[in-house]
């Protein structure tokens, strides 16, 4: 087999957040650049895969790498140091401070991608480029008709008031209960829908958020709709007239752009890339992270807005500057450069 100029790395045999935002580009990037995966998990039927024993053998022309975890930039560097000829590059999404060990393996790089402002500023030496993450337009987009599209889900109340991910203390479903239990004894329209798996470890944790819940009389106001298929989380977007995303913590965080795409107005913390695609008043707004009281503030200022109009306006804002297309592009050019740079092969 003719092995292409681009190699991707899929290291990780569990399904995880990198393993999905690769294989969503995986396909726009493919029709760009032919490529292969090291690494066959997770992949569609038909995506060329290669060994690490071929990797490290490629020593004919140049070849990019591209490396999301650690375990990656292991794999890239120990091929090259048997003879590969590859240049290595690097996605950082962590809003942390890396280890010293990262540190290094992110110096040995020939470029350094990041996919918001938030995950750059914690960098020692800024990215070579911020990639932001696109969305599937075709998947997620708004109803003819939001009313009606709420109604189809069969829950009660006049328009719905979402929350995605899974049930833990990092996704701050507690701050947008404690927020909001006020707001529903106010205002009898909205019903709140919290779509996520609830894993042994926090069912704790939703107990303690059910019995504030059941405390203040809005147990059918207030709904855990658990895990669902990845197949019904589109139509749950839609008919949803505010999406919530509320982390403590985020590496990017697609339930945004992903609700913005399906015409929802939105509420964020100030936690992954949420800052930088938000228009504060316009597509809804941020609070910091952690703080129900900002967070009930926002959330009456939506009510008091006009939420179709944001939910148009968070629409218009994906299709311009986050769709996968636009990721994959993006992405393709910044191999291209590191590719030729210095290289005549």
């Amino acid at each position: 087999m003719e092995v292409p100029r681009l190699i991707l790395g899929n290291s990780n045999k569990r399904f995880s957040g990198v393993t999905s935002t690769m294989l969503q580009t995986l396909p726009e990037v493919r029709k760009l650049m032919p490529l292969v995966v090291m690494g066959s998990h997770h992949l569609p039927s038909g995506t060329p895969t290669i060994r690490f024993r071929d990797l490290a053998s490629l020593n004919d022309k140049t070849r990019i790498f591209h490396a999301r975890r650690n375990d990656e930039m292991i794999q890239a560097l120990a091929a090259r140091k048997l003879g590969a000829k590859i240049k290595i590059i690097f996605t950082s999404t962590a809003q942390r401070h890396h280890t010293r060990f990262t540190r290094w393996l992110m110096s040995q790089m020939d470029g350094i991608i990041t996919t918001c402002s938030a995950a750059n500023s914690y960098l020692e030496t800024p990215a070579d480029v911020i990639i932001p993450h696109g969305i599937d337009l075709e998947r997620y987009h708004p109803p003819k008709d939001k009313k009606e599209a709420w109604q189809t889900l069969g829950f009660p109340g006049e328009f719905g008031i979402g929350i995605f991910g899974r049930v833990r203390p990092s996704k701050g479903i507690d701050v947008l209960v404690d927020a909001v239990i006020p707001v529903l004894k106010e205002n009898s329209a909205p019903t709140v829908v919290i779509v996520g798996e609830t894993t042994p470890k926090f069912r704790d944790y939703q107990k303690q958020i059910q019995a504030k819940i059941d405390k203040a009389g809005l147990s059918r106001r207030i709904i855990f709709h658990g895990k669902q298929p990845g197949r019904a989380l589109p139509g749950l977007f839609r008919g949803m007239s505010i999406v919530a995303a509320l982390s403590r913590n985020e590496g990017f965080g697609l339930t945004i752009p992903e609700a913005m795409a399906s015409g929802c107005a939105v509420l964020a913390s100030h936690a992954g890339a949420w800052q930088d695609i938000i228009d504060e008043g316009h597509h809804g707004f941020t609070v910091p992270v952690g703080y129900p009281e900002a967070t009930q503030a926002a959330l009456k200022k939506l009510l008091d807005s006009n939420l179709g109009q944001m939910g148009s306006a968070g629409r218009k804002h994906v299709e311009k500057d986050y769709t996968i297309q636009r990721e994959a592009n993006s992405l393709v050019d910044f191999y291209q450069s590191i590719l030729h740079k210095g290289s005549n092969n």
